[in-house]
């Protein structure tokens, strides 16, 4: 049976996107997702650096970065994929569009911060040639909140 969907669109946010943003952040991260306030703040800092996904009117992803005052490194701040639609590539989709954007703005490092359990973020951020500094930064984000921070190099 074919794939009815519509073609899942890739662009920078924009202002409007943010309610859908926040309902999607708040389903994909129940347990501490980022309140309004802070995505609206992050989006004025870096929207430029925010990429939404949409399957027709649907929001099914988005990422964020946040470079350094010196443009030298870049921190990953979210990538959410909506459930019903992970396991089909949106998320590398996304993650390579914000890494064109870094590496075409001169960024030489992209760093992330991922739960140790998630194993299919981790393989993800692998397969795209980020590497593991080492051991789980116990209580990174406080307790509860370890974290593997891991980089690569652009």
């Amino acid at each position: 049976m074919p794939d009815l969907r519509p073609t899942p669109l890739i662009r920078t946010a924009r202002e409007k996107d943010l309610p859908d943003v926040v309902r999607l952040d708040n389903a994909v991260f129940s347990f501490d997702p980022y309140p309004y306030f802070v995505l609206r703040q992050l989006f004025d800092a870096h929207g430029d650096h925010m990429f939404v996904l949409y399957e027709g009117e649907e929001l099914i992803g988005y990422i964020l970065f946040a470079t350094s005052r010196t443009n030298s490194a870049a921190w990953g701040l979210s990538l959410a994929v909506a459930e019903g639609h992970r396991g089909r590539g949106m998320a590398r989709r996304l993650l390579l569009k914000a890494l064109e954007r870094l590496r075409d703005e001169g960024v030489e490092e992209a760093r992330l911060a991922v739960e140790p359990a998630n194993t299919a973020a981790i393989a993800l951020y692998g397969s795209l040639g980020f590497t593991s500094e080492g051991e789980v930064h116990e209580a990174y984000f406080g307790p509860s909140g370890d974290r593997l921070l891991m980089s690569l190099k652009l």
